[in-house]
């Protein structure tokens, strides 16, 4: 059953400062839809700039400031998450992603919230002996999860998928592979790595690949998964699958610099990823080398949309304007002098 948005209807979205969260915001906004977006205390607001949106301040853990938000929202798009591969507490990122989403949806049920899009990841989706893209079907178990933050987005999945069997809650989820694009104002791990090669500061590589893909093609997806998706369906939303390597090259040529050419074996990696952990616990600011990211890496995490695509209308621009597109905004904002 296709569903339309109409001007009138309150919509919630959470984490609307953030890199995806604007990307939904602008999307929705521009498509004439009333729009509330939930950010923390903290959250920058920039992104709000030139946006005809209400900001609330609230909390996922914080139940009562969930239930404010949530005041007369006809639909809502959760895509708030801790997107960290590494945190000094890594219990901080299992709150906010596993009871900050049941906190929510369970606050959703109860002020009777019609349409939900839930915002997961293909981090919940299994890549570990894939000879082929992965698709929908690859469900991930918690323990098979590599790291806290993949952990976290399992358990999350697998928590709503419960609600939406058990208690009738009218969620869609939609996976993003992973999404480059503008407004990447924290930025976000992959947003740093476009940083760090465009300043020169990557040299090697080590062999693996992703799945890249344009932020508002990202974003245009919710919409497409709320208009047209089957409640309790999940629908990867992806781009291209390329090797580092591709990736690297494509950012030094728009940077100006030459594409690192050396690849590096993991093992000797293992205690530089140590010694990064070790100095970022006592700065508190996440490493660029970590353990899990090493073991992540030994896979290719190449994904499919063809089912977005059949079901949805789902379409993705080449990765490159993505990445284009990043480093205009980084520019443009500061982060590249």
């Amino acid at each position: 059953m296709s569903v339309s948005l109409r001007p009138g209807d309150l919509t919630l979205v959470t984490g609307g400062s953030g890199f995806l969260g604007s990307a939904v915001v602008r999307a929705l906004t521009g498509r004439g839809a009333r729009v509330r977006a939930l950010v923390r205390a903290t959250s920058p607001r920039d992104n709000f700039l030139g946006l005809d949106c209400e900001v609330v301040v609230g909390d996922l853990t914080d139940r009562q400031s969930l239930k404010a938000a949530l005041k007369g929202v006809r639909y809502l798009f959760h895509v708030a998450a801790d997107y960290r591969l590494w945190a000094r507490d890594p219990s901080v990122i299992m709150r906010a992603n596993v009871e900050g989403t049941l906190n929510l949806k369970r606050e959703a049920l109860a002020a009777g919230v019609e349409r939900i899009v839930y915002t997961s990841s293909v981090a919940a989706l299994r890549v570990a002996g894939a000879t082929v893209p992965v698709d929908e079907t690859a469900a991930l178990s918690p323990h098979e999860a590599i790291g806290v933050y993949k952990r976290s987005k399992t358990m999350a999945e697998r928590a709503v998928e419960e609600m939406i069997l058990r208690d009738g809650l009218p969620a869609i989820i939609v996976s993003p592979t992973t999404p480059i694009g503008p407004r990447d104002i924290r930025p976000t791990p992959t947003g740093r790595i476009l940083l760090d090669a465009a300043r020169g500061r990557i040299p090697a590589f080590v062999d693996t690949g992703l799945n890249f893909v344009h932020v508002d093609d990202v974003a245009a997806g919710h919409l497409l998964a709320f208009e047209r998706g089957r409640i309790g369906e999940r629908y990867i939303l992806g781009g291209e699958n390329l090797t580092l390597q591709q990736l690297l090259a494509t950012i030094a040529g728009l940077a100006g610099r030459k594409a690192p050419r050396l690849r590096l074996p993991r093992a000797p990696l293992v205690p530089l990823a140590y010694a990064a952990e070790a100095a970022a616990r006592v700065t508190g600011r996440e490493p660029l080398l970590t353990l899990d990211g090493l073991r992540m890496s030994r896979h290719r995490m190449f994904f499919t949309s063809a089912k977005a695509e059949r079901e949805l209308g789902y379409r993705s621009r080449p990765y490159q304007q993505g990445v284009a597109d990043a480093l205009s905004w980084f520019r443009a904002a500061g982060y590249l002098t």
